[in-house]
Order: structure tokens, then sequence, then C-alpha cells
């Protein structure tokens, strides 16, 4: 009993992505607004940690904004990533708390999917081995799928991020079945003894369900939180979200994966 509790009231972690902060400072170029005063209000406001995505194509976030970030975060900087050399060489100049090793297409607007570990497990493996001994957080941001659970677990990844947006776009009894989906790949992640986290579409309206899983340690949520914040503030959008995750976690009840 001690054991479920103690699982029960954990704190559930909340990281806020500020790539699209730095979107809409490109669509028209210059300086503004500045991504990096964006993570400093969500640190101020809560945040658990600060995601920025690199892409290739640096569509958004940018080399400088890496830069900056890492030497003015208090809270994790969690470095998003695609299994690329140029990549690596960055995230091993940085040393971010964290690295997400996402799927990345140059034709995609946002990321569309997971990763397929079970085919790129070779290349993979040795991307969370040399991340993982610079003393680097790797997690592999997956669909919840079982299989690809499997396949992390044996190529080293101590952590998943599992994708949420199939779940946020579904509605009424799709969104139950991909629910359903979730909770099963939660378990086969506890059974593995992988670090469960979860991200991609969550709003005010889906967040609850996802957070109410007690054996989620992590959400990582973005585009929404910048959306609201053109109408609210980024501190009242922030905490408007952190409120409703901790009181879906508090009132928890049979969410416990055992």
């Amino acid at each position: 009993m001690s054991e479920l509790i103690a699982q029960k009231n954990k704190p559930l972690r909340l990281g806020v992505n500020i790539d699209h902060v730095a979107t809409i400072r490109n669509a028209r170029g210059g300086g503004f607004p500045d991504p990096v005063r964006a993570a400093k209000l969500a640190e101020d406001a809560g945040a658990d940690g600060i995601t920025a995505h690199l892409r290739e194509d640096r569509r958004h976030i940018s080399d400088t904004d890496i830069e900056r970030l890492t030497d003015q975060l208090v809270v994790p900087l969690n470095f998003e990533m695609a299994a690329t050399n140029e990549m690596l060489k960055i995230a091993l100049k940085h040393k971010p708390h964290a690295a997400c090793i996402v799927p990345e297409k140059r034709e995609e607007r946002t990321t569309e999917g997971g990763l397929d570990v079970m085919k790129g497990r070779n290349h993979l493996k040795s991307f969370i081995a040399v991340l993982s001994d610079a003393g680097i957080r790797v997690s592999l941001f997956v669909e919840p799928e079982p299989l690809q659970l499997d396949a992390a677990y044996e190529i080293g990844a101590p952590v998943i991020e599992l994708h949420t947006g199939a779940y946020c776009e579904a509605r009424q009894v799709a969104r139950e079945m991909e629910h359903a989906r979730i909770l099963n790949a939660v378990k086969s992640a506890t059974d593995l003894g992988l670090e469960c986290h979860a991200g991609h579409g969550l709003t005010y309206e889906t967040v609850a369900s996802i957070a109410a899983i007690s054996n989620i340690s992590e959400l990582n949520i973005g585009h929404f939180l910048i959306g609201e914040a053109i109408f609210g503030g980024l501190d009242s959008s922030i905490k408007h979200m952190r409120a409703l995750m901790d009181k879906a976690r508090a009132q928890s009840d049979g969410m416990r994966i055992a």
C-alpha cells in the first residue's frame, strides 16, 4: 500500500516547448519575440524543464537559441533532435540535461509520429550510447505500441516519450480507444523498467486523462501553451495547465499501472 501511495503522489513534471515562439519570430525576422525570454518566463511560471527542437532546416529554434538556453536556464533543457551526426555534435558540445530523439521530415509542418525504433535500432543504439556516455539523459519519441517499446528497451533507451497526437485528435469512441492504447503502452514501459513521458497535441481539454496515469512522470507541451499565451499571457497558460495536471494526478484513482 505504501508503494501505491508513493507512486500516486509523485509529482508530474511539466516540460514547456518554446519552439513556436521562435516560429513567430522567424516569420518576420529580427529578434522578437525572444524564445529564451519565453523560456525564462516559463521557469518563473513553474515549468520543470524547457524543450527545444533544433531542426535540420532551422525553421524555428536556432543554434544561437540553443547556446543561450544552455547558458541561461536554471531548469533542465530537453534538446529534441533527429538522429543525425550534425545534431549529435551539437548535443555533445552543449551537453543539455536531456536529449529526446525524434523523427524528422523536411516537408512536415510538425512532428507527425513516433520513431520506428524497430527499423532503426542499429543506428539509434549508437546514438543512445554516445549521448549516455556524455551524461545526457536520452529519451525516444515513440508511438504507444508495445513492440516499439520492446525495441527501445533492447537498444538501451532509459526513457520513452509516448506520442499523444492521435489521442488528442480523436473524438468520442476513437479517443477512448486511443486512451486504451496509451494505457497499454504505459504498462509495457513500466514492465520493462522504462521511465515514461508523454506529449504532442495536449490541450486543457485533453491533458487530464493523460496526467491521471501516475506511471507517466513528465508531460511535454508547447504549441497549445504558446497559442493560449496570445490571449492570456504565457504565465497564465502555464499555471492553468499545471493546475489541471496537478488536479488530475491528485484525483487519480485506479489509473496506476501495476
